[in-house]
């Protein structure tokens, strides 16, 4: 079996339907857990897997240094080093190449950098980030580009956006043909409807398996973010998967959603179940407060994660303050499978055609806040 993309049902803009791959298939909308270095943060595979997830990403930067990607190749590749047997996206690199590395230099070439870990020199191009997604065995493989910074004039933004364009023509004739592997050209042309059309015309003139919003959550607060949603998603391809990268929030992802967008990912679940911070249905809550102390409710009422059917708000915030592993464990399991259920919760109001209805509820709960302190 190869890729494929078939939508099911639509709402307005919003499109459900399921990314088929050899390993199994994505429901979408979906949403992408970040397993950066080949493990989600605090999570076992099979726990990130019970949560509702159907595919991870996968960090080609950050595995190119360590363990390399020749390594883990020889290993069996990325689905067996890391005990996940489904789908796998991969990035490029070139996002973490532009804000970690350091004494980096970019050129037609591609950029040269120092890793952030030992200082080892690098030189990362379209046909070697292919070659690392290719040796890591992943499912879905990014085209290299330039992320483009922010803020950024029609200049600037113009030039990054031409030279991605160009690598992502090198990468296609890198990646080449690959049955049961999809490449996904990335959009880019900041914030300016004329740059973004011209990206995608060029991406639909080299062809890709599907295509990525790329150059946005980079700084440019959600309304900027929003109104180019309101038509770079239309630009692309009908029939292909559309991939808004490194979104988001809960309201991000249910407005990029209204707008035609199918996937996301983002450190954001995992990040903040580390650093004390639950995400509910009421909004965000963070556990390291004082008020939680005596508190003997779950975190989130009605859940299904661990965290709340077997802990109180007391002892999560017991485990947090007092540093325990076990407190980002839990807190990253709940955060996972909000993200998880709410995906589902879009899904569903798709298919039954009630997306508006949806939106409503999600936006009125999260105006309530947290529950009262006891």
């Amino acid at each position: 079996m190869g890729f494929s993309f078939n939508i099911s049902a639509r709402d307005g803009r919003a499109r459900t339907g399921a990314i088929s791959t050899p390993r199994g298939d994505i429901r979408t909308p979906a949403f992408m857990p970040v397993g950066t270095a080949a493990t989600v943060k605090a999570m076992m595979p099979e726990s990130v897997r019970e949560t509702g997830a159907d595919i991870l990403l996968g960090n080609t930067y950050h595995l190119m240094l360590r363990p390399t990607a020749e390594r883990i190749a020889a290993l069996g590749g990325l689905h067996g080093f890391m005990n996940w047997d489904r789908p796998i996206l991969t990035d490029s690199g070139g996002f973490q190449v532009m804000s970690l590395a350091s004494l980096r230099k970019l050129t037609e070439e591609g950029v040269r950098f120092s890793s952030h870990i030992d200082g080892s020199r690098h030189l990362l191009t379209p046909e070697r980030t292919m070659e690392i997604q290719r040796l890591l065995g992943s499912d879905i493989v990014m085209s290299f580009d330039e992320c483009t910074p922010w803020p950024a004039d029609e200049k600037t933004a113009r030039a990054s956006m031409e030279l991605s364009m160009r690598w992502a023509k090198r990468s296609r004739d890198a990646f080449g043909d690959r049955p049961g592997h999809a490449l996904f050209g990335i959009q880019q042309g900041s914030v300016y409807p004329e740059q973004r059309a011209e990206s995608a015309e060029k991406l639909r003139e080299i062809g890709f398996h599907g295509y990525a919003i790329g150059g946005l959550a980079v700084g440019e607060g959600q309304d900027l973010m929003f109104q180019v949603l309101d038509y770079a998603p239309g630009q692309l391809p009908e029939d292909k998967p559309r991939y808004l990268m490194g979104v988001g929030k809960p309201d991000d992802i249910v407005g990029a959603v209204q707008r035609g967008v199918d996937m996301f990912d983002c450190v954001l679940p995992s990040r903040s179940g580390r650093t004390g911070q639950g995400w509910t249905a009421r909004g965000p809550v963070n556990l390291r407060n004082a008020r939680h102390r005596d508190d003997s409710r779950p975190l989130e009422e009605g859940c299904s994660c661990p965290a709340c059917r077997n802990y109180s708000r007391a002892y999560l915030h017991h485990v947090i303050k007092s540093d325990e592993i076990i407190g980002s464990m839990l807190l990253t399991w709940h955060n996972l499978t909000y993200y998880q259920r709410l995906m589902q919760g879009l899904r569903d109001a798709i298919s039954g055609g009630v997306l508006e209805q949806f939106v409503s509820h999600f936006h009125a709960e999260r105006e309530q806040g947290d529950i009262d302190p006891v």
